[in-house]
């Protein structure tokens, strides 16, 4: 979907009050609107032009939600559409679920939920439509392994993956820690011809010196003080496969001209043996520092960094994808609701602006370990900014906004509802009982809303 693209919402309402409320609301958070005051016209409207998402009334004179909802379905079923009704039951709530409604809402609308529901409709069916396009950019048997993105910057490395994977070449996998350089690695050797051998992986930075080359080439029984029996090294455990050595640029410089060696020979010579052992293995590696710089260091061989670096990835930090922030914080929402046996379906806006917000100095990693502790801590179904414990979001800049937004920054949900409550007492002459029927909430509620506002009390 073009990224300058502005959604067009049709809402569907016999309320003409209800529309209009809806009307400013929708505009200040920066949708297009078109309007439809019963189920007839809004099939219609359907049949004669493009919409993003529909927003429905169920009961309406000439044609109910229900029936517009079929009608509607028929023509584009890729359209979601949200139900709203005032008469709330179980049995009205399953039936349009079960009819393609993507969701059921009760009136008076709760301005979050509803802003809410419609990003996570119109998310669903941009992703869908993004992941058709990827398919056909990937082909239809790439494996993403759980790779997830659709910024560009992540969209460049899985095209990378996906032109490397099918070939033999050694692979070099750069980028700050948690950016999920070894799950770039699953996915190249998933979507390799060896996909269906080993995949081995070693982080030399968690092995002493002295117990790498062993781990990586094996020993004889008695080659050392407590080798009791002859082990097999993660070489030849990867035979037939790949090995993925992660932190590469922790190894020393002697175990690096062992490694060079090994790769050049394609044999291995287990610590304490003789025996020549020929290796069938495909080598992917990481790192997160600048080799170039280690190298001029004297910390890193020159001839091993040509050797590794065939062909290069480098995996862009968290904060330079942000568009991804929404759908991975999604991910692991599902993955540890799940295994904390909880029932939590989303995010508040505000608890996903303050995910866009922050720096993400761990990147994915800490994003994900942030929605791990937001799931355990909660005690509702959605994740507000309160379960977002050590998640600070930093208000932007003028300069970022222009940098990051196209367009103006947007209004904060409390800036449209407060448009929304104030115009419609203008148009009733002040009168808030009116008012409060016209916007579907209570007087009570919009004296509390007037009082904040620091409004004026009309009798």
């Amino acid at each position: 979907m073009n990224e300058t693209h502005t959604p067009t919402i049709l809402v569907v309402d016999d309320d003409h009050a209800h529309r209009t409320m809806l009307r400013t609301l929708l505009r200040g958070w920066g949708f297009r609107i078109e309007e439809a005051d019963d189920g007839d016209t809004a099939v219609q409207k359907v049949r004669d032009q493009a919409f993003d998402l529909v927003l429905m009334d169920i009961r309406m004179v000439r044609m109910s939600g229900p029936e517009a909802l079929k009608a509607v379905k028929a023509l584009n079923p890729a359209i979601p559409i949200i139900i709203m009704t005032a008469y709330s039951s179980v049995e009205t709530a399953v039936e349009t679920l079960k009819n393609g409604a993507y969701d059921y809402l009760t009136k008076p609308l709760d301005f979050d939920e509803l802003r809410l529901s419609m990003e996570r409709a119109m998310d669903h069916t941009r992703l869908r439509e993004e992941n058709r396009v990827l398919r056909e950019r990937l082909g239809d048997h790439f494996d993403r392994r759980n790779l997830i993105g659709r910024s560009s910057a992540m969209i460049r490395v899985l095209e990378t993956v996906s032109q490397v994977a099918p070939s033999e070449a050694t692979v070099l996998i750069s980028g700050e820690s948690g950016t999920g350089k070894e799950m770039i690695a699953g996915a190249i050797h998933y979507n390799s011809p060896r996909k269906d051998g080993p995949f081995v992986k070693i982080n030399c930075a968690a092995i002493t010196e002295t117990l790498l080359e062993s781990e990586l080439f094996g020993h004889e029984k008695g080659a050392f003080t407590g080798a009791h029996r002859r082990k097999e090294g993660r070489f030849r455990q990867a035979h037939g496969g790949s090995l993925f050595l992660d932190e590469i640029s922790e190894m020393s410089l002697a175990m690096q001209v062992k490694l060079l060696r090994v790769l050049q020979e394609r044999e291995v010579t287990r610590v304490g043996g003789e025996e020549v052992i020929p290796v069938d293995v495909r080598i992917i590696a990481a790192t997160n520092k600048d080799l170039d710089e280690e190298i001029r260091q004297d910390r890193f061989r020159e001839d091993l960094y040509y050797r590794l670096n065939v062909v290069s990835i480098p995996m862009p930090p968290l904060r330079e994808r942000r568009e991804d922030i929404p759908l991975l914080a999604q991910h692991f929402l599902g993955r540890f609701s799940k295994a904390n046996h909880k029932v939590i379906s989303g995010f508040t806006p505000r608890a996903m602006d303050q995910f866009l917000r922050h720096s993400w100095p761990g990147n994915v990693r800490e994003l994900m370990n942030a929605v791990e502790r937001a799931v355990v801590l909660s005690r509702s179904n959605v994740l507000t900014e309160q379960d977002l414990t050590g998640i600070h979001g930093q208000a932007r800049t003028e300069d970022d906004r222009t940098t990051d937004d196209e367009g103006p920054a947007p209004l904060s949900l409390e800036d449209v509802e407060k448009a929304a409550i104030l115009k419609t007492l203008e148009e009733t002459g002040g009168n808030k009982s009116e008012a409060a029927r016209r916007l579907g909430i209570t007087r009570k509620t919009l004296h509390k809303k007037l009082k904040s506002y620091d409004a004026h009390e009309t009798t």
